[in-house]
Parts: C-alpha cells; sequence; structure tokens
C-alpha cells in the first residue's frame, strides 16, 4: 500500500507502481511463500503458508486500497482477527475436547512397530526352519509388514512433534531417550531385512541345489560319525499344523544327544570295500541335519523373543507405562545362552559329517559348504538380534527410571538461547544427512556426500585444467560458481510460482478486466493455485484433481444445504456440524486431506457468504443476489475459480522449469545404486583386514538414510502415476519391481553388516584365508561394484547386452567358487 500510494501521491505514476507491487510484492511475496513451504516441507509449514497466502492475497488484489493507491488497514486487521480467531479456536478445541498428544501417540506407534517386528520374526524363523518360503507370503505376515511399513514411517514425524510437548513440560531428558528408542527401533527394523534375506538365501540355496547331482557318500563311514542317513529328518517334515513358535522342551534335544553318544560307533580303522551299497546325500540333508540339531533352541529363541517384543515396549491405553521386567532379561539370557551352545555344537556336527564324506568334485563340495554356511548365516542373525534386545531392554530401563521417578528433576535448558547455536551446530556436525534428498527438496542435481572427496576433487580439477591455469581461479568459474543458488530446484520452483502468480492476479491492477476477476473471485482461483502448485508435476495433478473434485462436491453440498434448510442460522450450523464431521473423516482417517479440506472450505465460503449478504452485510454483490442471495450463483462462481486456478497451477508446473517425478525417481534409483556401488567397494571382508577404528562397511546412520530414501523414491512413484504422457504411460509394475528388487538387494547388505558387525577382527586363520584369497576377492568385488556403477549411468545403451554380462559373471563366479566359499566360512 505504501509504495503504491508513493507512486500515487509522489511521482503521479500509479500503474508504474502497480507493476512494482505486482512484480515484487504479488510475484515475488507469494514465490517466497511457495519456497518456504517446500523447502521445510512440514504439515505445520504448509497451513502456516496457506494462511499467509490467503492474507496476502486478499488484501493485494481484492481489497482495493492498493490499486487505488489508499493506505487502509481496515482489510488487514479484519484478516489478521479472522485467522487468529481461527487458530485460537482450533487450538481450544485441540486441548480441550478429546484432547490427543504427541507423546501418546508416538508410545502408540512404537507398540505397533514391536508388535509386528514379534510376528514378523516368529514368520520369517518358521518359514527359515521349515525350508519354505510360503510363511513369507500368507496373509497374516503382508498384513504384518504393511501395519509396520505404516507404523515406521510415521515414527520421525511423531519424534519431532512429541518433541515441543517435552520441551515445554520441562522433561529434556525423557525426550532424548525416547528418541534414542525410536533410533534403535529403526536399527533392529533394517536387522529385520538382513534376517529375512539371510532366509530368502537359504530358500534359494536349497531350490538350486534341489535338482543338482547327487554326492555319493559311504555309509559305513557316516556311521563311524554317529549320524545315520536315515535318521536325518526332512526339512519339510517340521511343519505341524501348531501355534507359530510355541515353547519347546529343551530335554527333547538332550535326549537326542544322548541317543547318539550311547550308538555303538564303528572302529576308524576299518578298511572300506569300494563295493559296499552307496547312499546319496543332498544340500537339502545338510540342511535338515542343521535343524535337527538346532531347531528346538531356535524355536525357544524366536518364542521368547516374540513373546518379550509383544510385551514392551510400553503398556496399553490410556497411560503407556514402560512395560519392562526383570523377568524378560533373565530369560532372554537363558534363552541366548542355550541357543549359542546349540548353534555351535549344530555347526561342528555339520561339518563333522562334510569331512567324513567322499565328495568327487569341488562344484558339488561348493554347494554343500554354501548350504551349511547359510544355516550358520541365519543362526548368527538371529543371535545378534536377541542381542540386540538386550541393549533395547537397557534403554527401557533408564526411560522408565527417568519416566517414573525423573531423579534429575525437570528441565527447561532449551530455553537458554545463549547456549543453542554451538549445540545446534554440534548436532548438525554429527548428524550429517549420507544422502542428500536434494532432488526432492530442492537441489540442481541429486548429491551424494562421500567423506574424504576433498583430494579426489582437487585432483580432478587439475587434471581438466591443464597447464598452470585452475578451473577454480578462472573469472568465469567464480560467476559460475556465484548464481549457484539459481540453478537449485528450491529456487527455480519459487521463481516459476511467483512468475506465475503474478500473471494471474495480473487483471486485477487492470481497470478494464478488474471488475471481471471480482465477478469470478478470482481471489480464490489465486489460492488455489498457491495450494496446487508441488514440485512435481505428478503432485500438482494429484493435488488439482482432489482439489477440484472436493471443490464440487462442497459447492454442491453447499446449494443442497441453502435450499434444505431456507437460510435458517440453526439448519445451517446443524449440517455445518455433520459437513465438519464428515470432511475430518475424509482428512483423518482416509488420508484425503486435499480433498477433505477443500470441500469445507467451499461450503463455508458458499453458505456463510450467502448468510452474510441476507444479513444485509454484504459489499452490495448484485451480481449474486444481494439481499436474497442467488446459492447457485455463488456456489457457480467459487467452481470456475477454484477450476482456473487448478488448471493454471497444472500448466505453470508442466511449462516452466517442469520437475518430472519420473526422471526424479529414475536419479533416485541411480544415486541409490551408486551409493550401493561406493559401499561395496569398500569390500565387506576387507573391513575385517584394517586396523582402522572407523572401517566400518555401513554404520547405523548410513542404514537409517537409505531407509529413508527408499521411503522417498516410493513417494516419487506415488506422484510419477499421475504424470501422463503422450509417449507412452507410467511402467508402475515395472518400477515396483526393480523397488522391490532393489530393496532387497539393501537387505542383502544389512545381511552382510549383521555379521560384520559383531566379527570385525578377523582371527589368524581368517586373516590367512582372507590373503590368500584377496586377488580374487577384488576381482569379485570390482565387477559387483562396477556393474552397480554402470546401472546408475543415465544412459545405460552402451553396455553390453544382458546375456554377455551374465556369460562373463557366471564364468568368474565358477573361477572363483573358492572365494565364495571362503567369505562364508568366515561369515
Amino acid at each position: 500500500m505504501c509504495v503504491s500510494r508513493f507512486f500515487q501521491d509522489t511521482l503521479d505514476l500509479l500503474p508504474l507502481g502497480h507493476a512494482v507491487v505486482l512484480i515484487v510484492f504479488c510475484g515475488g511475496g507469494l514465490g517466497f511463500i511457495g519456497w518456504t513451504k517446500q523447502r521445510l516441507g512440514d504439515p505445520l509449514v504448509n497451513v502456516a503458508c496457506s494462511l499467509a497466502s490467503l492474507s496476502s492475497i486478499t488484501v493485494l488484489t481484492k481489497e482495493g486500497a492498493v490499486q487505488n493507491g489508499d493506505l487502509s488497514f481496515a482489510k488487514i486487521f479484519q484478516v489478521l482477527k479472522m485467522v487468529v480467531m481461527g487458530v485460537a479456536a482450533a487450538m481450544a478445541v485441540s486441548f480441550m475436547i478429546f484432547p490427543i498428544s504427541a507423546r501418546k501417540k508416538l508410545r502408540s506407534n512404537l507398540t505397533t512397530v514391536t508388535e509386528t517386528l514379534a510376528t514378523m520374526l516368529a514368520l520369517i524363523t518358521e518359514s527359515f526352519l521349515t525350508g519354505s518360503e510360503e510363511e513369507l507370503q500368507t496373509e497374516e505376515y503382508l498384513s504384518a509388514a504393511a501395519r509396520h511399513k505404516q507404523a515406521y514411517s510415521q515414527l520421525d514425524r511423531l519424534v519431532r512433534e512429541a518433541k515441543l510437548e517435552h520441551f515445554v513440560a520441562g522433561t529434556e531428558r525423557q525426550y532424548r531417550l525416547e528418541k534414542k528408542l525410536v533410533r534403535w527401533v529403526q536399527d533392529i527394523t533394517h536387522n529385520m531385512g538382513g534376517l529375512r534375506s539371510a532366509a530368502l538365501l537359504q530358500f534359494q540355496l536349497l531350490k538350486q541345489t534341489k535338482l543338482s547331482r547327487p554326492v555319493q557318500y559311504n555309509s559305513e563311514a557316516a556311521v563311524t560319525n554317529g549320524i545315520h542317513r536315515e535318521s536325518l529328518p526332512s526339512p519339510w517334515s517340521l511343519h505341524e499344523e501348531r501355534p507359530i513358535l510355541e515353547p519347546i522342551d529343551e530335554r527333547l534335544e538332550e535326549e537326542v544327544s544322548d541317543m547318539g553318544r550311547d550308538r555303538p560307533n564303528s572302529s576308524p580303522e576299518r578298511d572300506i570295500s569300494d563295493s559296499e551299497t552307496d547312499h546319496v546325500l543332498l544340500p537339502a540333508d545338510i540342511f535338515a541335519l542343521f535343524i535337527g540339531h538346532l531347531g528346538p533352541s531356535m524355536r525357544s529363541l524366536a518364542f521368547t523373543l516374540k513373546e518379550i517384543f509383544k510385551e514392551i515396549p510400553f503398556r496399553p491405553a490410556p497411560d503407556y507405562k514402560v512395560a519392562i521386567n526383570s523377568r524378560f532379561r533373565t530369560s532372554l539370557d537363558r534363552a541366548l545362552d542355550l541357543y549359542r551352545g546349540s548353534r555351535e555344537e549344530a555347526l561342528k556336527t555339520i561339518y563333522r559329517q562334510k569331512d567324513v564324506l567322499n565328495i568327487q568334485t569341488l562344484e558339488v563340495e561348493a554347494d554343500l559348504e554354501e548350504v551349511a554356511a547359510s544355516c550358520g548365516h541365519f543362526s548368527f542373525s538371529l543371535l545378534e538380534f536377541g542381542e540386540q534386545l538386550k541393549e533395547l531392554l537397557a534403554i527401557l530401563d533408564e526411560l522408565q527410571l527417568e519416566a517414573e521417578e525423573r531423579p534429575d528433576g525437570r528441565s527447561w535448558n532449551w530455553l537458554r538461547f545463549w547456549g543453542r547455536r554451538n549445540a545446534w551446530v554440534r548436532a548438525k556436525d554429527t548428524e550429517r544427512p549420507l544422502v542428500e534428498a536434494g532432488f526432492v527438496q530442492g537441489s540442481v542435481e541429486p548429491q551424494l556426500v562421500v567423506g574424504n572427496a576433498e583430494p579426489h576433487r582437487k585432483q580432478l580439477l587439475s587434471s581438466l585444467h591443464p597447464g598452470n591455469v585452475s578451473g577454480e581461479k578462472s573469472f568465469g568459474y567464480r560467476i559460475w560458481k556465484s548464481l549457484k543458488i539459481f540453478r537449485r530446484d528450491d529456487t527455480k520452483f519459487a521463481i516459476k510460482v511467483g512468475t506465475g502468480a503474478a500473471l494471474y492476479a495480473l487483471p486485477s491492477f487492470l481497470p478494464s478486466t478488474r471488475p471481471f476477476y471480482s465477478h469470478w473471485r478470482g481471489e480464490w482461483g489465486l489460492l488455489s493455485y498457491m495450494l496446487v502448485c508441488s514440485m512435481t508435476i505428478g503432485a500438482s495433478n494429484t493435488t488439482g484433481y482432489a482439489r477440484f473434485l472436493g471443490t464440487c462436491l462442497g459447492a454442491l453440498c453447499a446449494v443442497v444445504s441453502w435450499y434444505v434448510t431456507g437460510g435458517n442460522v440453526f439448519g445451517l450450523a446443524s449440517l455445518g456440524l455433520l459437513m465438519a464431521t464428515w470432511t475430518s473423516y475424509l482428512i483423518i482417517v482416509k488420508g484425503q486431506g486435499p480433498m477433505g479440506r477443500f470441500i469445507m472450505l467451499t461450503y463455508n465460503l458458499s453458505v456463510l457468504y450467502a448468510y452474510s449478504l441476507s444479513q444485509k452485510e454484504g459489499n452490495d454483490d448484485q451480481d449474486e443476489g444481494g439481499e436474497s442471495p442467488i446459492i447457485t450463483e455463488i456456489a457457480l462462481h467459487r467452481v470456475a475459480s477454484v477450476l482456473s486456478g487448478c488448471i493454471w497451477g497444472i500448466i505453470i508446473t508442466r511449462v516452466i522449469w517442469p520437475i518430472s517425478a519420473r526422471k526424479r525417481l529414475k536419479d533416485g534409483l541411480s544415486l541409490l545404486w551408486l551409493r550401493m556401488s561406493l559401499l561395496w567397494k569398500r569390500g565387506p571382508l576387507s573391513t575385517m583386514t584394517s586396523n582402522t577404528d572407523n572401517s566400518v562397511f555401513m554404520s547405523p546412520r548410513e542404514k537409517l538414510e537409505i531407509e529413508r530414501f527408499l521411503s522417498r523414491l516410493e513417494s516419487l512413484q506415488a506422484s510419477a502415476r499421475s504424470e501422463f504422457e503422450l509417449k507412452s504411460p507410467f511402467p508402475d509394475l515395472a518400477y515396483s519391481n526393480i523397488l522391490r528388487r532393489t530393496r532387497s538387494m539393501v537387505d542383502a547388505f544389512l545381511a552382510i553388516n549383521i555379521e560384520l558387525d559383531k566379527n570385525m577382527t578377523a582371527s589368524e586363520g581368517e586373516l590367512s584365508i582372507l590373503q590368500y584369497t584377496d586377488k580374487e576377492r577384488q576381482q569379485l568385488s570390482s565387477r559387483i561394484s562396477h556393474l552397480l556403477s554402470a546401472l546408475s549411468m543415465p544412459e545405460i545403451g552402451f553396455l553390453p547386452a544382458f546375456s554377455t554380462i551374465a556369460r562373463i559373471m557366471e564364468h568368474h563366479a565358477c573361477l572363483q567358487t573358492r572365494t565364495m566359499r571362503c567369505c562364508m566360512l568366515i561369515s
């Protein structure tokens, strides 16, 4: 207003003032609001940006003081009072009527996560024991996995919301412990993927070796080891109709061991004739032998883990007190000790049995070795799962002490603003993200943070700029670097949103088109445009469709309500309550936020405006009936305005610097594969020979960031479904398979990490094996890393045919069978 009045009174150049206001305040201001909304990406920020857009658009384009060059605060105060009253009413309702605490919701969510973990753990273990993946395809497992995924995705948001409640209540230390608990539960979830990957590896090996050449071994040699071929149980005969992982009587295992010791053994010096009857031993028999020794204790451990997971971490509503019991630790320690001893004995039995077999070929021996090592791998993963649960119980002990006794009292250290800056910098340094989500939140391209990359960068720059001319010192490079902010996607998004807003608001500043703009309620179209604009084309299409459909439904409900009640205030209030309940159900329960909000918004705008006109409180809008409002005209104007805003938002999103969710999904997959390539390039087994303290394969931070990255890719896939192209429809099924396979690869990485996390120091024998197979391991790792890097390339047309790559990899895999055997032996 001040700028417009300055140009009107001082310079007598009101059109120039309108241009300045349109470009700087309308375009720049609304563009900045769009940038803030996209940059922060928080639901509360989205609401604040919507209110800011509503206030700014009303004053700039509807009120008229800016267009006339006047200085009037009446409309500003009116809009401010409406916003304050709405916020106050919302806060009062939230605190007084069925208040929902973020702290309790977080605890409820953690309870759901642990319950689903218990179900998934039981079914994965049962599936491994039966030697079939049918348990992983049942409705029970799929339902538990879906519930777990939904609850897991809300943990980070609930932690942030609970943080505010804890800080106000003075329970900062309790918040720190709850956040630590959440991070530990997330890490256990990642390791659950590794456990599932270990089970799937076993199924794959059994399928591959089921039709392979049988192994010939001497029956007398087997008897000398105390094991008969007829006594080997079939792995597929272990499954019975019983509750999952019921408690096992451990005496059964001891009786089996005693029977083996009491059985008379043949003399090891007895001459064995080549003409004696030979028997057939398949890798599945090795698996059955392993299950026969370890099955009872494995079921017992899994049952104990399942029961503890179902009891922790919190009791049922409404209190959600910490659920911890001293017997949990005692039962878990007893089950772990029994399982650890049985596991060692089972592995010794397997390798003792293999030693007495007369295996003819190296390939068949490798098959048996793979199955045996895979059994050891899964059993070790389950053991580490139990060890992690022990640490989780320790965290719950601390949380219970802090929540119930609070020995240090309450504290409000967050109010000490003078000490917050250094703490914030330290937190930022310690929690620097592994993978930058720039393609989602706003950098020019997906970026990858790689440690110790600066020396390589300088070396690359010196190689690209020969001579003494440095690329960093050239004038053109400095200009290019200074304009980096304009290459960011969030900056481009702000510019195009501001440009579209200025063009849409232009008719309100032109005397010839202002009546048309006012008649069709252009301010609501501009607001719809601000709400529809999203970073990607697919997201804009989705929100635009939902908002337009919501507007049509809201207008229809407004027309019906007005004619049913005849404009009676009590009838309108009753129907308004019904509408509010219905739309809240759509928003909260069904997750249809944009549609539900626009249904209610259009309904309120139409009905309340018509009622104000009937009470002679309008602005003499004769085009909509004046004191006798025509509800159909009012609803029609709102629908047409919202439709124009939605269409304009989709046009701007697609025409000016379009950001395709399809392209971002491809870039994200490429970045993830590149990150996996760099992880594999470290050499999983090479970390065991490294003497440095930071020689880890995957840190907890890396696992968390990769999981978040996969979740972002899945959200991009949902947006890409709404992108319509004439060239071809979005291959949703193909990308679903790609993401599923990529997640299984990540699970395999996590399975390897479980092994290496507790076995970082190699023994003398393991070091000898690693050194002996160093060349072969480096070749195999380099080829795997190279293929992952090649997959991450934007254009892969130069790659050879898949059949050629498969033949090359098969050839090297056959040559390096001994390397793979050694790797599995170490694991």
